[in-house]
C-alpha cells in the first residue's frame, strides 16, 4: 500500500529538491512512497492525504502547530535532521521516514 508523505518548509523549495531526492532514492529502493513537497502555508490543506508529514529543519519553531494538526488528523510527523536536508540525501530520508512510520506516534524521542 502506497504511503503518501508531505514535506514542508519556508517557500516550498528546498523541500522540492529533497522530494525528489527521496523519490529517486525510493523508487531505487523499491519503497511505494509518494512523496510530495510544498509550503508551509499549504501545510492544512494537504496534510489530509498525507501518512507522514516531515518538517524542513528552519521550521522547527512550528512544532506545537504541527503536532496539533497531525494529532488531529492521525498523521505521523517529524523534522527532519539538519544533516540529511542539508546534503538533500534521499537515501536517508527515506530511512528517517521508515523509521517514523513504523513507529509508535506517541514516541517523541525519535522525530528530531
Amino acid at each position: 500500500m502506497t504511503k503518501h508523505i508531505l514535506l514542508i518548509c519556508g517557500a516550498g523549495a528546498s523541500s522540492g529538491f529533497m522530494a525528489a531526492s527521496a523519490r529517486k532514492a525510493a523508487k531505487k529502493g523499491g519503497k511505494d512512497f509518494d512523496i510530495k513537497a510544498k509550503s508551509e502555508s499549504e501545510l492544512n490543506d494537504s496534510l489530509d492525504s498525507a501518512d507522514l508529514l516531515l518538517v524542513a529543519p528552519h521550521l522547527k519553531y512550528m512544532l506545537d502547530e504541527v503536532k496539533t494538526a497531525c494529532e488531529q488528523n492521525g498523521t505521523k510527523y517529524g523534522i527532519i535532521p539538519q544533516k540529511v536536508y542539508g546534503s538533500l540525501n534521499g537515501l536517508d530520508l527515506i530511512a528517517f521516514a521508515e523509521k517514523l512510520l513504523e513507529e509508535d506516534n506517541s514516541d517523541e524521542k525519535s522525530r528530531f
